[in-house]
């Protein structure tokens, strides 16, 4: 890792600590209680933090041949918003894209909202936190169902609860910038 990229990961790190991680009894999605929350659309839609967040996954995905990134909404809409502003400044543009989690009841009727892309490409996952991996292994599903390849998911927390298993069932890397521990959390 670059001296420019450790100083993002820690300007990331710091936000996140400050504006995104509560400590205290909370029910995640799953149902599950857990002593800590956090919430990346703190940090998403914060300017400073949708940089920080798509210059970080920029990096990690500028050397991959890839079609576009994307993920399920919520999620992923601001990460994907940065990362595609962030790819064309860098002169590597690529295509983004977000799932519905159903197909739209009017107009084109689609689930993948963006830029047409074509059936048998690869595309990226990304999301603000993973958990179990319910989101990433539903977008796999919905995506596959579609004819594209998906091989590699990337969130800003992997809270190490069962995500990475779940997508590697999936045939499925998880890539993270942070993990509880990096939070201080130790599990």
């Amino acid at each position: 890792m670059n001296k420019k990229t450790e100083k993002l990961k820690k300007q990331l790190l710091a936000l996140l600590k400050k504006e995104a991680f509560r400590e205290g009894e909370i029910v995640l999605s799953s149902g599950k209680t857990s002593p800590f929350y956090i919430d990346g659309r703190c940090v998403t839609l914060n300017a400073e933090g949708a940089y920080l967040t798509a210059a970080l996954m920029f990096d990690i995905l500028k050397k991959e041949k890839f079609e576009a990134a994307g993920g399920l909404t919520l999620g992923a809409d601001p990460i994907v918003g940065a990362l595609a502003a962030v790819s064309f400044i860098k002169k590597k543009p690529f295509k983004t894209f977000i799932i519905r989690k159903t197909p739209k009841a009017h107009g084109r009727r689609r689930q993948i909202e963006g830029p047409s892309l074509k059936a048998g490409s690869r595309v990226i996952l990304v999301d603000d936190v993973a958990t179990s991996g319910k989101s990433f292994v539903e977008s796999i599903e919905i995506l596959r169902q579609e004819g594209f390849l998906v091989d590699t998911a990337l969130c800003i927390v992997d809270r190490q609860e069962g995500a990475a298993g779940a997508l590697a069932q999936k045939n499925c890397q998880l890539i993270s910038l942070f993990t509880p521990q990096d939070l201080g959390i130790n599990l």
